[in-house]
């Protein structure tokens, strides 16, 4: 990784930090890291992002970059494993249009879908159903993230 840089009250820099969220993160690379989203849309609610406190992708370096899609192919294997999901969302949200809730710190959302899942909650009545805990994601991820790795 080029240049660790971080910022104070960044979400994903203090998770990384140990500061808060900490217990989110399933699995760290050299140069980015998986974390559960701590507002999911669905159970198993990935994102994948840069270590380095970056806003965009043009802002990446090639190794960043790699790593960023080694491990969104991790999180889709590890979550196909994990969930059998009928499909994911795959994306990035750069800037407050886009739907960014992080718009200084770049990072990609790896969202399992179920035919007739309950993501219109959200929309239409501000809820969210979560049947899982997100300690137990988390523990049910973390072995997968590790055997990935030692492949």
């Amino acid at each position: 990784m080029t240049g660790k840089s971080s910022s104070p009250g960044c979400v994903f820099c203090e998770a990384l930090a140990g500061n808060s969220q900490a217990d989110l993160i399933v699995f760290q690379g050299d140069a980015c890291f998986v974390i559960l989203n701590l507002y999911p849309y669905n159970n198993g609610h990935l994102m994948v992002v840069p270590k380095r406190h970056i806003a965009k992708l043009a802002e990446a370096t090639t190794p960043e970059l790699n790593e960023l899609i080694e491990l969104t192919r991790r999180a889709e294997i590890s979550l196909m494993q994990a969930y059998s999901p009928h499909g994911l969302n795959v994306g990035i949200n750069l800037g407050k249009p886009a739907g960014a809730g992080v718009l200084d710190h770049v990072h990609l959302h790896v969202v399992p879908r179920w035919n007739g899942d309950t993501n219109f909650m959200t929309v239409v009545g501000t809820t969210r159903v979560l049947p899982e805990e997100l300690p137990e994601s988390a523990a049910r991820l973390r072995p997968i993230f590790a055997a990935l790795d030692r492949a």
